[in-house]
Parts: C-alpha cells; sequence; structure tokens
C-alpha cells in the first residue's frame, strides 16, 4: 500500500512522469508500425504470389509438349487439387495512338486456372459471375479474347494514386494489337546447316475483361488469351499441345514436402513415358517449388532490411532510458526528505530501491500499454492517414509504381508487439537503477538533522 500509496503520490505532484509514459508509448507505437507495415508486405507479397500462380510451380528447362497428360496424372495424387499449363511469351501492347506498352504475354486455359490461382477473384466484370471464366467473345466467335491489366490500359492519377474503373471498363468490347514473336530454326541450304530465325507474330485481342490484382507489375504488364490461340501463333508449325510451366494447387492440409516429392516422381514418370526419357527433363534443371520459395530471396532482402530498421528505431528509442533516469534522478534528489522518513520507519534499502524500480515498470507498462492501442490505431488506419496527409500536405508517400500494392498493408504484427513491449518495460525499469540505488545509499540522520 505504501508503493501504491508514492507512486500515486508522484503522479499527481510530479507530473513530468507522463512525459515519461508518453516516450515509452511512442517508442513502442513506432516500432510496432514499423514492424507491421514491413510484415504485411511480406504477407502482401506471399499472398499475391500464391494467388497468382497456385501453391506449387514446376518449371522445366524448356517448354514441352503434351501437357494434359501430365495435369491428367497429377490430379490423380490425393495432395493435389487441381493444375493448369501456362505458355508466356513478350511483346507489346497497342491499345491506341501514342499507347503503346510492353507486356507479358500469358497463355492459360481460364477455367483451369481459375481453379489454381485466384484470377477470378480479380477481374472487374467475371468476378460476381456464378459460371466458369471465359474468354469468349459475345456473338464473336472467331475473335481471340483476352484480359488485360488496368494499368496497360491506363497508369493511376498522379494524385490519388487510384485508378478509373469505370473509364476501364469501357474497354471491355474494344479490339487491341499484340505484337510478339517467336525463334524458329530453319534449314540453311547455303550454308549447309541450321539457322535460327525470328519470326514476328501479329494477335488482334478482343478485350473480355480487365484485370485488376492490387498489385502493379502484374496490373501493368500482364495479358492473358487462351493457351491454345498463343500456341498457335507463336509456333503455327506445331500441332501437340505446348506448356512452360505448370501451376499447381494443394489440397488443405497437405503436406508440402510429401507434396513435392509425389509431383516429382509423376514427372520423372510423365519424361520417361511420354517425352521419351530425356535426362535434362529429369534433372534438377527442372524446378518444383512452392510458389513462397521462388520468392524466398527477396523476402529475405526485406526482412533483413526490416532488421536493420527495427535496429535503428530501437537504439533511438533507448533514449527513453536516458528520460526516465533524468526524470527518477529528479524526483530522487526532490524528494530526499519522502525517503528519509520512509527509512527512519524501519523500511529498508532494499525496499526503498524497488519502490522507485518498481514504479519505472509501472510507467513502462502503462506506456507500452498505450502504444499498443497506438499503433494498432496508426496501422489499420495508415492508408486514411496516408490520404489526409496527401491532402493536406500536398504530398503523396505512396505510389503503387514505387511500392508495388496499391494500398499500405494494414496487418498488425502481434508476434513483434510482445517482445516489444517487454522490452520497453525492461527500459523503464533500467532507466531507474541508479536513481533507484540513490534512494537505497539515502542516511536518514543527514537528511533529517537539518529539516
Amino acid at each position: 500500500m505504501l508503493k501504491l500509496f508514492l507512486w500515486l503520490r508522484y503522479l499527481r505532484k510530479r507530473k513530468i512522469v507522463f512525459l515519461s509514459i508518453a516516450a515509452v508509448a511512442l517508442s513502442v507505437s513506432l516500432l510496432i508500425v514499423v514492424a507491421s507495415l514491413f510484415t504485411g508486405f511480406i504477407h502482401s507479397y506471399e499472398h499475391i504470389a500464391v494467388e497468382f500462380v497456385g501453391d506449387v510451380v514446376l518449371q522445366p528447362p524448356r517448354k514441352f509438349v503434351r501437357y494434359p497428360h501430365f495435369i491428367e496424372r497429377l490430379e490423380k495424387l490425393d495432395a493435389v487439387d487441381a493444375a493448369a499449363a501456362t505458355l508466356t511469351g513478350h511483346g507489346v501492347l497497342y491499345i491506341g495512338k501514342g499507347n503503346v506498352r510492353a507486356v507479358i504475354i500469358q497463355g492459360i486455359d481460364a477455367v483451369r486456372t481459375a481453379r489454381v490461382a485466384g484470377l477470378k477473384n480479380s477481374l472487374l466484370r467475371q468476378k460476381d459471375i456464378s459460371g466458369e471464366l471465359s474468354f469468349a467473345v459475345p456473338d464473336k466467335p472467331d475473335e481471340i479474347g483476352g484480359y488485360v491489366g488496368i494499368a496497360a490500359i491506363k497508369e493511376p492519377d498522379e494524385e490519388t494514386d487510384e485508378y478509373d474503373f469505370a473509364e476501364a471498363e469501357q474497354m471491355i468490347g474494344e479490339q487491341v494489337v499484340v505484337t510478339t514473336g517467336s525463334v524458329t530454326e530453319e534449314q540453311d541450304t547455303s550454308a549447309d546447316g541450321v539457322r535460327t530465325k525470328f519470326k514476328r507474330r501479329t494477335i488482334k485481342l478482343t478485350v473480355t475483361d480487365v484485370v485488376f490484382t492490387g498489385f502493379y507489375d502484374l496490373d501493368k504488364n500482364c495479358v492473358f488469351m487462351p493457351i491454345e490461340k498463343l500456341r498457335e501463333t507463336l509456333y503455327p508449325n506445331l500441332e501437340e499441345p505446348l506448356a512452360e510451366t505448370i501451376e499447381i494447387k494443394l489440397r488443405p492440409g497437405a503436406d508440402i514436402e510429401s507434396a513435392l516429392a509425389q509431383i516429382r516422381g509423376v514427372w520423372e514418370g510423365f519424361v520417361d513415358d511420354v517425352l521419351g526419357g530425356d535426362p535434362y527433363l529429369k534433372s534438377s534443371a527442372t524446378e518444383i517449388e512452392t510458389a513462397i520459395e521462388m520468392q524466398g530471396r527477396y523476402i529475405a532482402e526485406v526482412r533483413k532490411q526490416m532488421g536493420l530498421l527495427l535496429l535503428i528505431f530501437g537504439v533511438v528509442s533507448g533514449s527513453v532510458v536516458v528520460l526516465v533516469f533524468c526524470i527518477f534522478y529528479m524526483i530522487v534528489t526532490t524528494k530526499r526528505k519522502d525517503v528519509a522518513i520512509i527509512k527512519s520507519c524501519g523500511t529498508s534499502s532494499a525496499s526503498v530501491a524497488w519502490i522507485f524500480v518498481g514504479f519505472g515498470a509501472c510507467v513502462g507498462i502503462v506506456g507500452s500499454g498505450i502504444g499498443v492501442v497506438l499503433g494498432f490505431v496508426i496501422t489499420k488506419n495508415i492508408n486514411v492517414i496516408e490520404g489526409w496527409i496527401r491532402v493536406i500536405f500536398g504530398l503523396k508517400l505512396w505510389k503503387s509504381s514505387v511500392y508495388m500494392f496499391s494500398k499500405i498493408p494494414t496487418e498488425v504484427n502481434w508476434f513483434w508487439a510482445m517482445p516489444i513491449v517487454l522490452s520497453a518495460i525492461a527500459a523503464a525499469a533500467v532507466g531507474t537503477l541508479i536513481p533507484a540505488i540513490v534512494a537505497a545509499i539515502t542516511k536518514p540522520v543527514e537528511i533529517l538533522r537539518y529539516e
């Protein structure tokens, strides 16, 4: 009770203690916001990777034929829910006069890809339909349909960084031109050998939907079209189905390592039975890894940056220890009479020291609690705050073309919050150690003799 009485008295009489509480709260909230923004970015990046390519990706060192047989074998595995093939090409997209963009052309089976990845959720028009996805152009069966990224149609507004979805939807039904090409080998009679030749190909696409993933690079660079139409365009002399990668969705609860081993076994059997047992395709050159593992190197670098930034802000927040020390040292020196009276009543030096250490810990607990609440509120409303900064100061802090995502991640990292809170409480307690020792060694006789 004596400790509680003194703590309440010091809070009432020495309002400068609230400065310590505020310092702890600001430090804790800052660290929580930084940790949350970084981990939110990482989780968003991992999520978009899985949403875009599925759980597992099989990527051989070169394109291969007869992929439907391989998909059929894959889907017989207990661990595999669905699989889809992709064929990729590079080219330029012509939308209108002066509007030409470099793009990556993705040949896909829309129905199968929708089962593997979250493409349907990214479409402006077809995301709400109950049926399966389709590239078909209504009333025009001879035309080739395709999906175009929203940023390929028009960049987001420079000030608000938002897209004009109404304008983007107006492109649905319009025709665009994709110019691409392929490298073919031809017999060179003059040189008595084989000559490689690049042949330009032009594809007229009717936009049947617009893609908005919220991930700038995908929204700007990707054009989707039927895989067989792309194969016919790039390799007109090839009559068999052709694929470059296989995207795979696993069943819920499937063991990742076991699934990867099963997929590799099926792949090697397919190569032996269908592709002539090509040892190059069966070697480690064929990569089979999860979508998250594919982004592992980039994510590892982001985690390093997060650790470095937390270390820097942690060192800066170490000034809380100095501030707590100064405030409590001032309290001890100005309240030596209180300390002397307490000790003259029989209180031990250790108990006196614990009064101030406990008070410092309480300051840390209260400040950390406020900091957690403040960090939570800031993180959850970071996009609103960023919007107000843009309106008031005319400063756009977050741009999708720089930071990849249209919105700032608002996921609170509770995993980091606990160590940050414990460190703040410990720092506040450490800041009171020297004042507590000074109070403990105070001699009542010397103080009260002159009172």
